[in-house]
């Protein structure tokens, strides 16, 4: 299973209403840019979040959340949150603001030639 299909569109349907979401199939998931810039993921049965580095220490008292680790490295301002602690949708609207609070001050990636 790349991604669960049934929490792709839970976050699909609460970000249909911002102007420029894209969704793409990258790294096994699938991950919904907004503004061009990548904000959140659909990874098996998690949901990545690429939010302010700043507020993880806000964080510590949350269940079911990691950092994110890509070959040993730990990826600075992004998490997966499990899908356990998204059973409800004030928890999900929760965590996907994380997402799109820091999305405008979030770089956007170089453009492929």
């Amino acid at each position: 299973m790349p991604y669960d299909i049934s929490l792709a569109n839970r976050v699909a349907e609460k970000l249909m209403h911002l102007p420029d979401v894209e969704e793409k199939v990258m790294f096994g998931g699938l991950v919904f840019m907004v503004d061009n810039k990548m904000c959140i993921g659909v990874m098996k049965n998690k949901i990545m979040l690429r939010i302010n580095p700043e507020t993880l220490t806000s964080l510590e008292d949350k269940d079911g959340w990691e950092q994110m680790v890509m070959a040993k490295d730990v990826m600075n301002g992004y998490i997966l949150v499990s899908e356990d602690v998204l059973n409800r949708n004030d928890e999900l609207d929760f965590w996907l603001n994380l997402a799109l609070e820091f999305n405008p001050f979030a770089k956007a990636s170089k453009p492929k030639r």
